[in-house]
């Protein structure tokens, strides 16, 4: 999203990711010493995408050292650490939480007492899980993916992001490739059955439009059934 686009909807403030950094660093933390941010929502919404960049300003805002997102760090690049669905085996046709109990026992459960998690994150274009990497007790824990944000999850702020099926659809299909539109599809209707049953949208903290993600800022929509409802 260009920082100049015109003709915004007064509806759909903009705000920066360095002010949301901000916001989340003044949070009590959730999970240890940790305030654990949770960005949730459907696939192909732009998760990834916001993640990344939040983890990069949180460096600057006061957030611990330490690789983003699986890549390695290297200057100008590190901030607060990401831990994805994406990071473990989930299948097309499994309950879209497979991954919430290993990620217990790799990095919540440690992070939670005060220690590093150790966590092998799944290749999926290889079928292979990577080295072990430390996960810091950082002062912020990004946890991207389907059901990060479920009623389950110790989060000290929970993001909701979104985009229309459409777009989501062309996103996954470049990612993913043309052959897995019928499994995404399946997926899709599996996730929003997942969402509507946990009531993850309306206990969000924040809602994100996932369509037009800025370098710097983001909009932002309403959130109509409150802050931190359905808690």
């Amino acid at each position: 999203m260009p920082d100049d686009a015109p003709n915004r909807p007064a509806t759909s403030p903009v705000t920066s990711y360095a002010a949301l950094a901000a916001r989340l660093l003044a949070l009590p933390p959730s999970c240890g010493p940790s305030r654990l941010v949770a960005v949730d929502g459907p696939s192909g919404a732009g998760k990834s995408t916001f993640a990344d960049r939040l983890a990069e300003v949180l460096v600057g805002a006061g957030g611990a050292p330490g690789g983003a997102g699986g890549r390695p760090p290297s200057e100008g690049t590190v901030g607060a650490p990401v831990v994805r669905s994406d990071d473990f085996r989930v299948p097309w046709d499994a309950d879209p939480l497979t991954w919430w109990e290993p990620l217990r026992r790799a990095v919540l459960d440690p992070v939670g007492a005060g220690r590093p998690g150790a966590l092998r994150r799944y290749d999926w274009r290889r079928g292979a899980y990577g080295p072990a990497e430390e996960v810091p007790a950082a002062p912020v824990l990004l946890v991207e993916g389907v059901g990060a944000a479920w009623a389950g999850s110790p989060a000290a702020f929970r993001i909701w992001i979104d985009a229309p099926l459409d777009l989501r659809r062309a996103r996954a299909a470049d990612r993913d490739g043309a052959e897995y539109a019928d499994a995404w599809d399946r997926w899709s209707a599996r996730e929003t059955a997942f969402f509507a049953a946990d009531g993850t949208r309306a206990r969000a903290d924040l809602h994100v439009d996932g369509a037009r993600l800025g370098r710097d800022r983001f909009r932002t929509t309403p959130v109509r059934d409150g802050p931190g409802s359905g808690r």
